[in-house]
């Protein structure tokens, strides 16, 4: 089997650079870095740990999984999820309904941002057969009923329409709120479901703790808010969407329960509202797919207790910017053998571009005899690193090896086994010579 390695730039997933052939698939990162010296970042994608998260996580759920895309759209970790049993996609632009159903036909494919181009209500509704949109405002139900015909079953009228209010929700505990762009006041939201429900074959109430919430109470509160919004609609609600925001471990955070506690909550407080009767779906990003990816840059240059790296909060690391303050898992990689100090030592890293923000404080602990050559590869990097990436200063050329291992947040690596007779899912024609990817 031949593992494939790309070199791109940062663009769309259905617009990538050409091939390169590698070698055989190695063992481990460090046999990467040693065989390719690469000067530029190197992204190791993990296809076992986000194929086993996803398999986990839809097991779990009493309810239907929807992958929120924007968290990472590479067609090589899509294909991991599905290969994990994700057969729901969250899609919020045209651009990743199109990827989506150029490489799942079968998928089911739901729009749920609240805000959307007409011509992207055209396209998902007209060409790519997705019927569910979410909304927040009179002006959107307007907007999505005259693209769509106001097609809906309950009124004979043609396919089945699917309208999800998004409910505001009060400021949290969330690592990322995001409470402040989207969402209507429950009063709002009532009179919505109120207005859509003639037009709805399925008609869903929404929310969105925030990003990485390690609270399952979030949920329990924004549930018992739901059940009340429902209420004082007085219509019937067919499903109730508890969003995204489940948390992954990160160094330096207190470990988040594990995410049965967080289902056990969402069921026992969906019964306790009133909505237990509702189809449950849930959007989780960052909870498959974090523990998927990790990042090889280089050390250009050591400035007393600062280290400048090839990467910065302009491409993977941007959520080790002080924004979010996310501290990854790292460790040292000399590919020569040399040997490294046993004593640690706190770094910050700076980014290779020329703006004095592009700052990763960290702190970071590698040997405390890093020095201007050597790799560092960082772990936990699955969930925005590649989304966020930029061209800014030019610095956006990277590689996307696979691999079997996995980094731990102990800095060691343990080998990984991908199931041999799960389905695999071929690259549609749109994708072949345009996206990189290999296959385990």
């Amino acid at each position: 089997m031949t593992q494939l390695v790309r070199t791109r730039g940062a663009v769309a997933p259905l617009r990538r650079a050409r091939l390169i052939d590698a070698p055989a698939i190695l063992p481990a990162v460090a046999d990467l870095v040693a065989m390719l010296r690469p000067e530029e970042p190197l992204h190791c994608l993990r296809p076992a740990a986000i194929e086993a998260a996803a398999r986990d996580f839809v097991q779990g759920f009493p309810g239907r999984t929807l992958y929120a895309v924007k968290c990472n759209a590479e067609p090589a970790v899509l294909r991991d999820l599905w290969r994990g049993g994700v057969r729901h996609f969250d899609c919020a632009s045209a651009a990743e309904v199109a990827l989506v159903r150029t490489m799942f036909p079968e998928a089911g494919i739901h729009c749920m941002h609240p805000v959307k181009a007409r011509g992207a209500i055209r396209e998902a509704w007209g060409a790519q057969g997705v019927r569910d949109f979410v909304l927040d405002s009179a002006e959107e139900l307007a907007k999505i009923l005259a693209e769509t015909g106001g097609a809906g079953a309950a009124e004979g009228l043609g396919l089945p329409l699917g309208l999800v209010v998004r409910l505001a929700l009060p400021k949290g505990e969330a690592a990322l709120d995001l409470s402040g762009k989207f969402g209507a006041a429950p009063e709002e939201a009532a009179a919505l479901l109120r207005a859509a429900r003639p037009h709805a074959a399925r008609l869903g109430l929404s929310f969105h703790v925030g990003s990485q919430c390690a609270d399952p109470l979030a949920w329990g509160r924004a549930i018992a808010l739901a059940g009340r919004v429902a209420r004082a609609a007085g219509v019937a609600v067919d499903v109730l969407d508890v969003g995204g925001g489940f948390p992954a471990a990160y160094p330096g955070l207190e470990a988040p329960p594990p995410l049965g506690a967080f289902f056990a909550e969402i069921e026992d407080a969906a019964e306790e509202a009133g909505l237990g009767h509702c189809t449950l779906w849930a959007e989780p990003g960052r909870a498959l797919v974090a523990g998927g990816a990790s990042v090889v840059v280089q050390v250009q240059a050591r400035r007393g207790d600062a280290l400048h790296v090839n990467d910065g909060v302009y491409g993977a690391l941007s959520d080790a910017a002080p924004r979010m303050g996310f501290r990854f898992p790292c460790r040292l990689i000399r590919p020569d053998g040399a040997a490294a100090a046993v004593a640690q030592r706190d770094f910050t890293l700076f980014g290779p571009t020329c703006d004095s923000a592009d700052v990763m404080p960290g702190p970071w602990p590698p040997p405390a005899d890093v020095a201007e050559g050597d790799w560092i590869e960082i772990g936990q990097l699955g969930a925005y690193g590649t989304a966020l990436r930029t061209a800014f200063n030019g610095f956006d050329r990277d590689r996307t090896p696979r691999t079997r291992w996995q980094l731990r947040h102990s800095g060691r690596t343990t080998p990984t086994r991908p199931r041999r007779d799960a389905p695999r899912v071929p690259p549609s024609p749109a994708l072949r010579g345009r996206a990189g990817v290999g296959v385990l």
